[in-house]
């Protein structure tokens, strides 16, 4: 075992007193060291119910033969980071839950691990973690929130921003936000749309790390600690099976993943994530290839903000495994691959029928022939840019207008919700890349005052940063390269003409090349706007969107 370097032999005499300090007795130090990776926290809805999952994990080791021992990960809740300085720290603790989690795992010597994330950059992190240190590991998410419910219709958080910016527009009274505000989240969980949480706990079963269920059961189902139980068992039979991430995180299983990823319409968060999860497993995944499969892979579920169902709604039409298997029907999947189940894709799926055809579209009756998600390039975007293309309505899928230029986050939202953004234009808000910004922070705030204010079928946005799972409409992100290093989108000026047709997966400004070599030839780059701490080592280290905004080693 692994864990024998720290527990057999004369040598090892000094770390056993260790371990009898923490009442560790001689039958647990025989048995495999499980680390547990616990998200809990009280600032994290998704996480407040994580020390419970916690507990069913532990329970499910010891009964199958290991001895259990959590220490934890940090999380950052995307919903209270929104819209200010703390959104700069979201993506970024991404690697630093991978690498603090590879320094716990090794410098303990654990066996195996569980990995007990749930929100938005948890989930990659641990995955990125997993496939680095390569020792066997299942995941099990702390499942999403129930949508919560007004004027009898269900709601999510993306209802809530929205509602701000339909007040703004003089759309809801006050009261009428007050009473969002206290029903659209009404139980713990992970945000109850496709938003980026529940997208890449979705994809963590699609990779094969997760077992059944682990992206839909609802957080307050008790089912979910039967699936903790199931998790911490199954973690010891891939400890005997020898089964390991890289066996399981294959480039085939990355396929996988970026299929039902355009089936399940998630968030374009996913473009990042994929392939920093990829490199880590020694896989090059170039998200080029994401319009290739998208043509091949039909849309089959609207779910929330792309349409009016939620996770739950998705657990009760069968969940993930429904869609994969509804996948399978026209050979889009590569079942001979091995999971955490110990068992194929294709035995996982087998029996998994759809229930719901309304939630979940059979094959032949989709939502579109085309993916959810799609990547465009042009002259402002020459490496790739990126946009949730199931949550665009059909009238933007193709669109020209001015550019309304903003080099902050702040200033766009400005002027969207003073009214000087009208129907046609196209907001541009760059220098909020990953060096730029730094840190890449989602843009949910002006999408959703665009969409509150009732713009979202005349306005586009466009930028170098990213965009919540929640947001809808013609938002096109992850534009790279971004303004800070140079890129195109730091030339548009104010009233350029931008032209967006997302069925030809192209983004151009319509400005000569000449024009732009002029342009490009006057640009100086911008002081950085952190210059001390965590995120200036980020924005000196980060690569750029298209890559997955992994940070460079040498």
């Amino acid at each position: 075992m692994k864990s024998d370097a720290v527990k057999v032999g004369m040598q090892q005499a000094p770390h056993r007193s260790l371990f009898n300090a923490l009442g560790l007795t001689q039958e647990e130090m025989s048995k495999p060291l499980v680390g547990i990776v616990s998200s809990y926290n009280e600032i994290v809805p998704g996480h407040m119910n994580l020390d419970k999952i916690v507990e069913a994990v532990k329970l499910g080791v010891a009964m199958a033969g290991g001895t259990p021992i959590v220490f934890p990960a940090i999380a950052v809740c995307d919903g209270i980071a929104m819209g200010h300085i703390g959104m700069k720290y979201s993506l970024v603790t991404r690697d630093l839950i991978c690498d603090s989690t590879e320094c716990m795992a090794l410098a303990h010597q654990f066996d195996a691990l569980v990995m007990v994330p749930n929100c938005d950059k948890n989930v990659p992190g641990l995955l990125m973690a997993a496939a680095r240190l390569n020792v066997p590991t299942v995941f099990v998410s702390g499942g999403p929130m129930l949508a919560g419910h007004v004027n009898g219709k269900k709601r999510s958080l993306s209802s809530m921003f929205e509602a701000v910016g339909s007040y703004a527009a003089g759309k809801m009274t006050e009261e009428d936000v007050m009473e969002f505000e206290a029903k659209v989240c009404p139980t713990c969980g992970s945000c109850s749309g496709m938003y980026t949480a529940n997208s890449m706990n979705c994809l963590t079963e699609a990779i094969g790390m997760g077992l059944q269920g682990n992206g839909t059961i609802p957080a307050v189902y008790s089912e979910r600690i039967k699936l903790a139980k199931h998790a911490g068992m199954k973690v010891m039979e891939l400890l005997e099976k020898n089964i390991r991430p890289r066996d399981i995180m294959t480039e085939a299983a990355f396929m996988n993943a970026l299929t039902v990823d355009m089936a399940l319409g998630c968030s374009t968060n996913t473009m990042l994530h994929l392939p920093a999860i990829a490199h880590e497993a020694g896989v090059e995944l170039n998200v080029d290839i994401a319009n290739e499969i998208s043509a091949r892979t039909p849309n089959l579920c609207h779910l929330a903000p792309a349409g009016p169902t939620y996770m739950e709604d998705l657990n009760e039409a069968g969940g993930v495994y429904a869609v994969m298997n509804e996948l399978s029907k026209k050979g889009l999947l590569n079942t001979d691959l091995i999971t955490a189940t110990g068992k194929t894709v294709g035995e996982n799926i087998k029996n998994c029928v759809n229930k719901n055809p309304e939630v979940i579209r059979p094959i032949e009756n989709p939502y579109s022939q085309t993916g959810g998600i799609a990547v465009l390039k042009g002259n402002i975007a020459p490496d790739s840019g990126v946009v949730k293309r199931s949550a665009v309505v059909p009238e933007m899928m193709k669109h020209e207008g001015p550019a309304r230029v903003f080099d902050c986050e702040e200033d766009a939202i400005a002027a969207i919700k003073g009214g000087k953004i009208v129907a046609g234009d196209v907001v541009v808000i760059r220098y909020e890349g990953p060096k730029g910004g730094p840190g890449m922070r989602e843009m949910l705030n002006p999408t959703s005052a665009i969409a509150g204010m009732g713009l979202g079928a005349s306005v586009a946005l466009i930028t170098d940063g990213r965009f919540s799972g929640a947001s809808r409409g013609a938002s096109i992100g992850h534009v790279s390269p971004e303004a800070a290093v140079g890129g195109p989108i730091a030339l548009i000026e104010e009233g350029d003409i931008i032209e967006i047709d997302i069925d030809a997966n192209t983004l151009n400004v319509r400005v000569s090349d000449e024009e732009l070599a002029a342009r490009r030839a006057k640009w100086q780059p911008r002081q950085p706007k952190v210059t001390t701490g965590y995120l200036a080592r980020y924005a000196n280290l980060v690569t750029s969107a298209n890559k997955g905004a992994i940070l460079q080693t040498k």
